[in-house]
């Protein structure tokens, strides 16, 4: 028989993470329980203590537990973040090693954003409009001086609009498309003299949701974006 037909055997750590995956998938620990102590799973499952250890750690790539040292792990409340943050890596592999990637994720971007934005026009509020305003100001007050200010200020604003729709997967999305920008063209985001022209497009944008407007909302985004696209390049 060919070797490539040949089933191949598991270790029994990917058993064991099998197991407790499925338990916590069932509900057999809720959020803020604690795991059995790896002596206790050990003799439940039959296996020795690194394969126990392999499999938590699998868990808490996953973000389904907390390990801290000298303690048992800790089921963590599921959340659209966490979720996100468990392909963080291989984003960050595929943006750094794939150049068509960056241009993909832009375009991801804009068409999440402009979605974003003309949800807002149509149902955002004083507190929301308050809040926009304020990361314009604090944007104002970062300007020539502080440029990691002036970027979390930047962020937030984008972070914002989408909080708008009342949906975490949104803001998780969002926050993540932002961040994983940041994190491999920051040095670039930003170049001299831009800073002026990206609050003229916040204020703009803010303007057009202001009024309610939401065919100016998503041209005013759309303008915006498309001068951000040219700023972001290969690292």
């Amino acid at each position: 028989m060919s070797d490539s037909l040949k089933i191949p055997r598991r270790k029994l750590a990917d058993e064991v993470f099998d197991r407790l995956y499925q338990q916590l998938l069932a509900g057999d620990y809720a959020p803020g329980d604690t795991l059995p102590s790896e002596r206790v799973l050990m003799e439940t499952f039959g296996v020795g203590r690194p394969a126990i250890r392999e499999a938590m750690q699998a868990l808490e790539r996953l973000g389904m537990v907390a390990i801290h040292h000298g303690q048992r792990p800790k089921v963590i409340a599921p959340s659209a973040d966490g979720m996100l943050a468990q392909i963080e890596l291989s984003a960050m592999h595929l943006l750094a090693t794939e150049p068509a990637s960056l241009d993909h994720l832009k375009e991801a971007r804009a068409f999440f954003e402009l979605g974003m934005v003309a949800r807002a026009a149509r149902q955002i509020d004083e507190a929301r409009l308050s809040q926009l305003e304020a990361l314009i100001a604090r944007q104002r007050e970062a300007l020539n001086h502080d440029i990691t200010a002036f970027i979390a200020a930047d962020m937030a604003f984008h972070v914002a609009i989408a909080e708008t729709a009342g949906n975490p997967i949104f803001v998780a999305v969002s926050r993540a498309m932002l961040d994983w920008l940041a994190r491999f063209h920051g040095s670039l985001v930003h170049w001299k003299g831009s800073e002026s022209l990206t609050l003229d497009e916040h204020e703009r944008i803010l303007a057009a949701l202001r009024t309610k407007d939401e065919a100016a909302a998503v041209r005013e985004m759309q303008l915006h974006l498309n001068r951000a696209r040219g700023v972001y390049r290969p690292a």
